[in-house]
């Protein structure tokens, strides 16, 4: 086998760090490109110092009828919710035999218009944030701190989960998942429980959204393209078959589907976006990007690349949300 020698490392140290507000860039290049986020999917707290307090105000016989005197029969509730993001990090070693190739390419460029990384060190940087984005966007659904893996902050599945358990969420809104899993000849039925069990309040909002995982999105579009008994016979929408879809946006009853790939396969969500949070520190003083060529160190090819960042998610109102699980 022909092994290149590298030179990156004696001639030009790519040594690089960034910290705090300057590392925010690439802390944000790295969690807001998860597919729910990038898409617009959650509302974003992206200055979080330590903790935030999301508060829920409830009213009950706020109007009443008129009289002379003042009756405060009205009642106000208030309580929270704390979105806290954890502290997270990223500590990895590369060798630059395994990115040299590649980076040299780009460099060189495959075509005209492409924005290439300018050094070595940016390339590396984006490389192990676009891993971040991928685990980023399974932990805002599937994440679990008492898991063995993907355990970077509890996602929503099991915060709603949790909040369902304890009451919060309205039985009416806890739709049980249909036995053996969702196929294409379940999927309009199923989606069609959880559009029915939104709040009459809610259905009609700009922001609301049915969210639902890949698996369930692709059951939907051959649903719709006649390979199920929905009765749109055997072309489907249009007499195109799958053909009608063109990666567009997805619909239900009224209702806008967003697509998670990070969420699990056989749950659905009803929710207003304005009603999930992600959030994180991007301005923090702790976070930090560093590319450390070990060649200085031990005259290795060897990168060492480390990020910290913190990272969460939290729901606001409990009794707004539709679990289909």
């Amino acid at each position: 086998m022909n092994k290149r020698n590298v030179n990156l490392a004696t001639t030009t140290s790519i040594t690089t760090s960034y910290a705090g507000e300057f590392a925010g860039t690439y802390i944000a290049a790295a969690l807001l490109s998860a597919s729910t986020i990038d898409d617009g999917g959650l509302t974003i707290k992206a200055n979080i110092a330590f903790k935030e307090v999301i508060k829920q105000l409830a009213t009950s016989a706020l109007v009443t009828a008129a009289g002379c005197d003042f009756d405060p029969t009205s009642s106000i509730t208030l309580t929270e919710r704390i979105l806290q993001p954890s502290e997270l990090q990223v500590n990895l070693q590369l060798c630059k035999y395994d990115f040299v190739n590649d980076w040299e390419a780009q460099s060189m460029g495959y075509g005209l218009g492409q924005t290439l990384p300018p050094k070595f060190s940016d390339f590396l940087i984006a490389h192990v944030a676009s891993e971040v984005a991928q685990n980023t966007e399974f932990c805002i659904w599937q994440g679990d701190t008492a898991a063995a893996t993907n355990n970077s902050f509890d996602g929503f599945e099991k915060l709603i989960a949790a909040s369902a358990a304890a009451g919060d969420i309205p039985a009416a809104q806890q739709v049980a998942a249909v036995g053996g899993g969702l196929n294409a000849g379940n999927i309009i039925a199923e989606m069609s429980k959880v559009v029915d069990a939104i709040p009459a309040a809610l259905y009609g909002k700009e922001d609301l959204f049915l969210y639902v995982g890949s698996q369930a999105a692709k059951l939907y579009v051959q649903a719709l393209g006649g390979f199920a008994a929905s009765g749109l016979g055997a072309n489907g929408v249009n007499a195109q078959g799958t053909q009608w879809w063109n990666n567009g946006s997805l619909t239900i009853s009224g209702v806008k589907i967003f697509v998670c790939p990070g969420m699990s396969a056989n749950k659905m969500f009803a929710a207003q976006r304005s009603n999930l949070y992600f959030g994180t520190g991007l301005l923090n003083s702790t976070q930090e990007v560093k590319v450390l060529d070990m060649s200085d160190l031990d005259g290795s090819n060897n990168v060492r690349m480390i990020m910290r960042f913190t990272s969460a998610v939290q729901f606001g109102v409990a009794a707004d949300l539709v679990e289909y699980a």
